[in-house]
C-alpha cells in the first residue's frame, strides 16, 4: 500500500497543497466543538465520554484528511467514524433492548455482515456514490427506531431525528462533485457541519435513554 498516494475526491481540491480545501478542513472544528459540549453533559457516563472521545478523534482524523489528502490520513479519518458506530450500536443494544455485556457485543459485530450485504445494494443508487458506504448507517438507525417505537418511543423518535439529520448530511455528501460546476466550493463542507451536529445528538439521545433506564431501574 502507497501510504503517501495522494486522493483528490473533493469539489474544492485544485491541487496537492496543504491549504487546498480550507472549508473543507476548518468546519471540522465542529466535531469538535460538539465532543467538548457533550463531555460536559456526559455527567460520568462512561460510554457518552468514550463517544466524546471518538467524536473528537473524528474530527482531527477528517481535518487530517483534507489537509494531506494521502491514503494513509484516508486511514486517519474513516476508522474513528467505524468505531463510533460500533459503540453506538453496542451502547443502543444495551440501553434499548436492555442487553447484558456478551450478547450487546454480539449483536453489535453483526454489523459487519449487514454493511457487506447493504454497501454493494446502495452502490447502485443512481447518484450516490462513495457515500454508499454511509447510507446502510442511516438505514439501520431506523431500522433500530422502528423495532423500539413501542418499547422505547422517546428513544426510537431521537433516534429517527438523528437519521433524518444523517440522510441530509448523505445528500450533501454525494452532491459535492455533481454540482461542482454550480458550487465551485463544493457541499461536502456541509456533510461535517451536519454530521457534527447529528453526532453530538445520538449522544445525547443515549444519554437520555441512559438516564430514564437508571431511573426506573431506582
Amino acid at each position: 500500500m502507497d501510504w503517501t498516494r495522494q486522493i483528490d475526491s473533493y469539489c474544492e481540491r485544485l491541487d496537492a497543497s496543504y491549504w487546498a480545501e480550507p472549508v473543507n478542513a476548518v468546519t471540522n472544528l465542529a466535531f469538535i466543538v460538539a465532543a467538548l459540549i457533550m463531555w460536559r453533559r456526559s455527567d460520568g457516563d462512561r460510554l457518552a465520554q468514550l463517544l466524546c472521545i471518538v467524536l473528537f478523534a473524528i474530527g482531527v482524523g477528517s481535518y487530517l484528511f483534507h489537509t494531506h489528502a494521502q491514503t494513509w490520513a484516508a486511514i486517519a479519518d474513516v476508522t474513528p467514524i467505524l468505531l463510533y458506530i460500533l459503540i453506538y450500536i453496542y451502547a443502543m443494544n444495551r440501553v434499548g433492548w436492555g442487553l447484558s455485556l456478551w450478547p450487546a457485543l454480539g449483536l453489535t459485530a453483526l454489523f459487519f455482515p449487514y454493511a457487506w450485504l447493504t454497501v454493494p445494494l446502495f452502490q447502485r443508487v443512481p447518484g450516490i456514490g462513495s457515500s454508499a458506504g454511509y447510507a446502510p448507517v442511516a438505514l439501520l438507525i431506523l431500522i433500530y427506531a422502528a423495532l423500539l417505537r413501542h418499547r422505547a418511543p422517546d428513544l426510537a423518535r431521537g433516534l429517527a431525528i438523528g437519521a433524518g439529520v444523517l440522510i441530509a448530511s448523505i445528500t450533501f455528501r454525494s452532491l459535492d462533485l455533481p454540482l461542482c460546476g454550480q458550487i465551485p466550493l463544493g457541499t461536502h463542507f456541509m456533510w461535517h457541519l451536519l454530521n457534527a451536529l447529528m453526532l453530538g445528538w445520538m449522544i445525547e439521545v443515549y444519554l437520555r435513554a441512559a438516564l430514564g433506564k437508571a431511573r426506573a431501574g431506582g
